[in-house]
């Protein structure tokens, strides 16, 4: 398969993925059923430009024009959300890889890149343009546009923080034992039942996921700390969307959403990442340490080789 038309099946896998997962976000809009606290898309736009390079960008405005178009918006309100959520991801992967983001997120500097310029960062650009796109569309009043901006921002960000890292770092292959694959499984059951009671409880425990999270990072860093990070995440915006997990206003709402995903999504990264480097550098001491021991033991076998050639073999 030559160049050309492997980027252009990417640029079709991405539009496609990008129009369905925004379907399954606008199922929890809440502004004017196209705001959503949790926007998929994103996460896919960054992950698929970092893969694939920016070549693949015409996928991600396909995508987002045709989930706005479906939404019946008036044709300058679709063209300008368009071009904001086309934007975003650019800027997000242009940031990253100019300050040299590794897709491994083996780091603590990619994890910090990650949320800082990746995601909160880059992703104020499709929310200024989106409220901007609804405000003169009339879609919404002038007191609004905070409570506005704040779910289209918090919904970018947390597609970035939370799908981004799951897609980078999704195991290829799994060659681990019967024993970790059921420890594996066990923590991601647990912590979907935990994130599903504790989000809409009336009872505030919502730490009570981060035990969970901080064991998925310590044991198995972003191959389990993502999956579930994401699924409580999910849970989390679930619980807004239906009103159950505050009671509080719209812009409050968000601001108490945004938070504990954004702690979420940052114990998950930064602990991983701090895993990663700590094994990393076990690793370099193990293999410096084989390296010194068999040096040694060489020159051991050259002095003795030495000095009998020198006095001749023992009689």
């Amino acid at each position: 398969m030559n160049a050309a038309l492997r980027t252009c099946i990417t640029i079709v896998a991405v539009a496609i993925a990008y129009y369905a997962t925004a379907k399954v976000g606008l199922v929890l809009a809440l502004v004017k059923g196209q705001v959503t606290p949790l926007w998929l898309p994103t996460g896919i736009s960054v992950a698929a430009l970092l893969m694939s390079g920016r070549k693949i960008w015409p996928g991600i405005a396909i995508g987002a024009f045709g989930a706005n178009v479906a939404l019946d918006s008036d044709a300058g309100a679709v063209a300008m959300i368009t071009v904001g959520n086309t934007l975003a991801p650019l800027a997000a992967w242009y940031l990253l890889t100019r300050f040299g983001f590794r897709q491994e997120l083996d780091r603590l500097k990619d994890a910090m890149l990650l949320v800082f310029a990746g995601a909160l960062g880059a992703m104020l650009i499709s929310a200024a343009v989106g409220t901007a796109a609804l405000k003169i569309g009339g879609d919404i009043p002038w007191h609004d546009l905070p409570a506005v901006m704040a779910v289209w921002w918090t919904g970018d960000a947390m597609g970035v923080l939370v799908f981004t890292p799951l897609l980078l770092t999704l195991p290829r292959q799994w060659g681990a034992s019967p024993r970790r694959l059921a420890e594996a499984g066990a923590i991601l059951v647990v912590t979907a039942i935990l994130a599903s009671y504790v989000t809409t409880s009336q009872l505030r425990l919502l730490f009570l996921v981060f035990p969970m999270l901080i064991w998925a990072a310590l044991r198995f860093q972003h191959a389990i700390a993502a999956p579930c990070a994401a699924i409580i995440s999910v849970a989390a915006v679930m619980s807004a969307a239906s009103g159950q997990f505050s009671q509080a206003s719209l812009l409050t709402t968000m601001i108490v959403l945004q938070a504990f995903n954004g702690s979420v999504a940052l114990t998950g990264l930064i602990l991983s990442a701090i895993t990663s480097e700590r094994n990393e550098a076990r690793q370099a001491i193990e293999r410096a340490c084989e390296q010194l021991a068999e040096t040694v033991a060489r020159y051991q076998q050259e002095g003795v080789r030495k000095r009998l050639g020198r006095f001749g073999p023992p009689v």
